[in-house]
C-alpha cells in the first residue's frame, strides 16, 4: 500500500461488512499513520444488520429484548470468552466469527434449549443462507447445509417475531 501511495497511486482497503466491527482496522491505520499517511474511514454495512434486514426483524424488540450483546468465542486470536455469561443475560446475542465453533459455541451458552437461534451466511449477498432453530437443533442444520465460515450467529427471541409489545409511538390513538 505505502509503495503505490509514494508512487502517487489512490489505495484502497476494501472491507467486507463494516469495518468497525472485527475488522482489525486501528492496527492496519496505526502504522500507516505513523509514516504521515491520511487515512480515511467509510462506513459499511455490518452483517450483523443485514443479518437482521434478512430475517426481517429488529435485534431489539419492545418486551422482548432491549439490549444487544455483540460478542466472538474463544479461538486462534482470543484465549477466552464471556459466552456463559453473557447470554444469561437473555438478551439478543449477535455472535461473530464462530460458525466453525457452532457446536461448541450452543453448548456454552446458558438458556434454554428451545432458545430461538438464527444463522445468517454471507447476509445481503446474492447467495445469502438464512438457517432458523433453537438452541438445541441448530448446530444440526449448520452442519448439514455446510456453511462453515462467513456466517452470523443471532440468539434470542426477536429471531421468533413474536410475543412483543407495541411501541407507544405505533399505537392505535
Amino acid at each position: 500500500m505505502v509503495e503505490f501511495l509514494r508512487a502517487g497511486k489512490k489505495v484502497v482497503r476494501l472491507h467486507s461488512g463494516d469495518p468497525s466491527i472485527y475488522g482489525a482496522i486501528l492496527e492496519q491505520m496505526k502504522p500507516l499513520e505513523e509514516m504521515g499517511i491520511e487515512v480515511e474511514v467509510v462506513p459499511g454495512v455490518s452483517s450483523l444488520f443485514a443479518a437482521s434486514a434478512a430475517l426481517k426483524t429488529q435485534l431489539t424488540l419492545k418486551g422482548i429484548s432491549e439490549s444487544l450483546i455483540i460478542t466472538r468465542p474463544k479461538g486462534t486470536t482470543l484465549a477466552k470468552d464471556d459466552l456463559p455469561t453473557l447470554s444469561r443475560l437473555g438478551t439478543t446475542m449477535a455472535i461473530f466469527l464462530g460458525i466453525d465453533k457452532i457446536r461448541d459455541i450452543v453448548q456454552s451458552l446458558d438458556r434454554p434449549g428451545t432458545t430461538p437461534v438464527a444463522v445468517v451466511y454471507h447476509a445481503s449477498w446474492p447467495d445469502q443462507q438464512v438457517l432458523c432453530g433453537t438452541i438445541d437443533d441448530i448446530a444440526d442444520k449448520v452442519e448439514e447445509a455446510k456453511i462453515d465460515h462467513s456466517a452470523l450467529i443471532l440468539v434470542g427471541d426477536v429471531v421468533k417475531r413474536t410475543g412483543f409489545r407495541r411501541s407507544h409511538l405505533y399505537r392505535s390513538r
